[in-house]
Parts: structure tokens; sequence; C-alpha cells
């Protein structure tokens, strides 16, 4: 049932906030002739670029708008080089997506536990992963960091983990606008890649963005963005494009990864109001933390200064209390979700690399017992306490 829909009293377990000024601007480039790739997502990247790198003394940061986070990730491995019989390190509590990628090129995921501490990828366990691999003569080319939920991971302690030779790519789809001391989650590794799918802290309904500072990498996936196209052909159409414009190169087999204009105007009036959507999602958590504090069957979510609340993600004593209350939430149609069944669990992952449970404690555990309650801006004080009110009296029941 769409939230449109939902019946009275209802409460999704989300709702994009879309305002006329979103409206509005997806209205102008209907109106204008021009739907595609063009001057919109150009803006959208600057737009995000100067958002997440302000000061004009760090090191040049590309930023690529593209149609999926997946997309993105798929062009951060290609651009690393990654290829056939390589190894990359990802965690195993994450969607699919993080490790479907991998394959895309050829290559083999290398699944890692979850930390108590942060529910994050564990460096300890990463680790571990090296060192074992070492004695086979093998290597992590790469490391997909999740930052779960919109709180970030501890990067160096990764980088260290994984030594010097591997490429760290963000998997930042849930930390945006996340901030450490370090810097804009996303931007910590060699490339980060966000998301913009519908139900993301901004929206463009789908598309992402990826950055980097490296300029190779940059430059590899602004090409293989679009086809293996050796310039910039968006404009090629206008009527001021000039003689031959129609002319290209194609110089390697490239994907078809580029956002629409329509989708980038959304994006960047999204954006304008990242900072006031972020302010509303911290407070939305901040009640829920005063909901459950001191409850002794249910426990808040690790958080953090700079956290992002893509996500609330409350971790209760045991799987059956669990289901109770996504049982008990249901009734009073109040939606809840589960992030993530992790990947050991899923048919083709378990099967292809003999993955055991056993091998994922932390993350094993997490999946039945975490449950993903509502979060958005625009849910209001009673609807938080009326959720609230539900959890605690089935725990306490």
């Amino acid at each position: 049932m769409s939230p449109s829909t939902s019946p009275p009293g209802a409460i999704p377990f989300f709702r994009p906030d879309i305002r006329t000024r979103e409206v509005r601007a997806v209205s102008r480039v209907l109106r204008s002739g021009w739907l595609t790739t063009g001057a919109q997502a150009q803006a959208f990247e600057e737009e995000f670029r100067q958002f997440l790198s302000p000061d004009a003394d760090s090191p040049a940061l590309h930023c690529l708008a593209v149609n999926s986070a997946t997309s993105g990730l798929h062009l951060a491995l290609e651009a690393a080089g990654v290829g056939p019989g390589d190894l990359v390190a990802v965690p195993a509590m994450t969607f699919t997506a993080t490790a479907e990628v991998v394959r895309y090129l050829g290559a083999d995921p290398v699944f890692i536990d979850s930390s108590d501490r942060d529910w994050n990828i564990d460096p300890a366990r990463l680790a571990d992963a090296v060192d074992r691999l070492a004695g086979e003569n093998r290597r992590i080319r790469a490391v997909i960091a999740v930052h779960l939920a919109g709180l970030a991971c501890d990067m160096e302690a990764l980088r260290d983990a994984a030594g010097p030779d591997a490429v760290m790519i963000e998997d930042a789809a849930h930390a945006f606008p996340c901030r450490t001391d370090s810097g804009m989650a996303g931007t910590l590794g060699d490339i980060g890649v966000f998301s913009f799918y519908a139900t993301k802290t901004i929206t463009t309904g789908e598309g992402g963005m990826v950055v980097t500072r490296n300029p190779l990498f940059a430059r590899r996936m602004r090409t293989m963005r679009l086809h293996g196209i050796d310039r910039s052909v968006w404009n090629r159409y206008s009527a001021d494009a000039g003689e031959r414009s129609w002319e290209y190169d194609v110089i390697a087999p490239g994907y078809k990864y580029n956002m629409t204009d329509i989708a980038a105007a959304l994006g960047r009036s999204q954006l304008a109001r990242a900072e006031k959507l972020l302010r509303m999602r911290s407070e939305l958590a901040r009640m829920y933390n005063r909901a459950f504090a001191g409850h002794p069957l249910l426990s808040r979510p690790p958080g953090a200064d700079g956290h992002a609340w893509h996500l609330y993600i409350l971790n209760t004593e045991s799987s059956v209390l669990r289901d109770r209350i996504c049982r008990a939430l249901a009734e009073e149609k109040i939606g809840s979700s589960v992030h993530f069944i992790p990947l050991h669990r899923m048919t083709y992952w378990k099967n292809r690399y003999e993955l055991k449970s056993s091998d994922f404690p932390v993350a094993d555990r997490l999946a039945d017992t975490n449950l993903s309650l509502p979060l958005w801006p625009g849910l209001g004080r009673r609807q938080i306490r009326r959720i609230a009110g539900i959890i605690r009296n089935t725990a306490d029941g």
C-alpha cells in the first residue's frame, strides 16, 4: 500500500519529503525540452562537490552523477582495476548490491562479520581475513565499507587492516550527510558512492553520486559512465553545439549509467534542504532514544556525532520479541523493516561461497534481533510516541 493510499492512522515505514520547490524544479525541466543528462546534472555534481568539500585548499573532489549507487559501485571497482579472480572484502551485513557488483567484474567477495561496537564491518575480522589469505598467497584488492544506517565506519582502522595496497571504497548509500572528525563520509577512502534512492536522506527517485580525489579514477569512471565515449557529448544535439558536434570516439566498452536532468533537478532541490532534513531526522532519533532509554529488553542503536540517521535500528532481546513487536506494529498499520538479512543467509551467496552462520556470529544475531522503525522528515511527535508506546507495551507484556 502506498503512503498516499494509507488508511487513517497508518504510519508508513518511509515517506519522501517532497515539497513545492521540488515539483517546480522538475516541472521546469519537463518544460525545457531537455530531459536527459545536461545542465541540471552538471550543476548537481558541482553543488554536491561544494557541499562535501567546501574548503578550497583541500585536494580537488570529483563528483559524477549516476543512475544508481549500484552503478556507482560498479564504476568504482572497474576504475580501481578489479577484475576476474580478484578478491574484494565486503560486509556480510549489507544489501546484495554491495557484493553483486564484485561479481559483475568476475571477482569474488570476501565476506566479513560485523563489529559489536558499531555494527559496521569489523576491522579485526578484516585483518584476520587478510592474514589468512596471505598464507594462501592471495590478497584483498579492494574493500567496500558500508556506513550502516548512516554511522561512519572506522576508515583508518579498516585501511590499516587491509594494508596500503587495497583500494578503499565507501558504500555511503546510507551516509549523507554524515560528518566525522576526518571529514564527510564518502570522502574518507579512495572512492565514495552515495545513493539517492526513494528512501534515502535526499532523493532523486533513483540515482547516485560517485566521488573521488583521484583524477585517474575520475577520468576512467567518467568515460565508462556513458558507453566508453571519449568526451562529453550530452549537448551534441543543441543548436549551438558547433560543426561536427556529432563526432566522437569509443575507447572502452562502457556502460549506460548517466543521471537524467529530471532526477538531477529533484536532487538539487533536495540538496538545498539537506541540513534541515538532517536536523529533522536527528531530532526523531533523539525522541526514539529517550523513549527506549533504560529498557532492559530494548537497546538503542549505536550512535555518534555526525550520524546521518538514514535508519533507526532498534535492537531487541531476542528474535521472539522482535517478531512480536513487528506483528504488533503491523496490526496498528505501522510499517517496519529489517536491515539487513545478511548475505551469508542468501541462497546465491551461501551456496556459491559455502557460507555458514557460525562464521558471522554478530551479523547473524543482529539479523534476528534488529528492527528498523519509521524515520522520515514529517513524522510527528505524536506518531513517535505512539510507535514507541506500542513497542514498550509489547516488550513489557
